[in-house]
């Protein structure tokens, strides 16, 4: 289907306003989805906070180069766009999780991303799909933070517990 130039200017503005508001984006190949794969995949992105676009290779690049992104490397063959507008680490294991399907094996796969305006590669996206969601790692930051405190409250309540332990006991006995 041919575009008319007032419509790829359109699709490139667009392109341009998803990678402004993307903290990440993973850019896959995909060949032999069906559509219902396809929008089973977007629901599960829409629920985490992001987005699944199929690409035009052409304009997208020259959405790539108008907001100073670096591709090394032209996108070939058809591509389909993972955008991460809140935890990119969400977006990153639910793709991860999606190209790991048995129905999607030899379907789908990572080429490139860019996470904070940087070029990963497949395999960076990989890892940071193994990493837990953020509140995960906020709770667990806050954990970390919060035990020296703990274990010094513990101290310092220790002795007045061992004594009213001890006046319970005698009053016991």
């Amino acid at each position: 289907m041919a575009f008319t130039k007032k419509h790829k200017q359109m699709m490139v503005a667009q392109y341009e306003e998803w990678l402004e508001k993307s903290q990440a984006i993973f850019i896959l190949s995909y060949t032999g989805l069906t559509n219902k794969q396809i929008e089973r995949m977007r629901r599960a992105l829409r629920d985490a906070g992001g987005e699944a676009h199929i690409l035009k290779n052409t304009l997208f690049e020259i959405a790539l180069k108008n907001k100073g992104f670096a591709i090394e490397e032209e996108l070939v063959e058809t591509s389909l766009a993972g955008f991460a507008f809140h935890d990119p680490a969400a977006i990153a294991k639910i793709l991860a999780d999606t190209v790991k399907e048995r129905e999607m094996v030899d379907k789908l796969d990572f080429k490139v991303g860019f996470l904070g305006g940087n070029l990963i590669s497949a395999e960076d996206i990989r890892n940071l799909a193994k990493l837990p969601p953020l509140p995960i790692m906020r709770a667990q930051i806050l954990g970390t933070i919060l035990a020296p405190a703990s274990k010094l409250v513990r101290t310092i309540n220790e002795p007045g517990s061992q004594v009213a332990r001890v006046l319970k006991a005698y009053s016991e006995a």
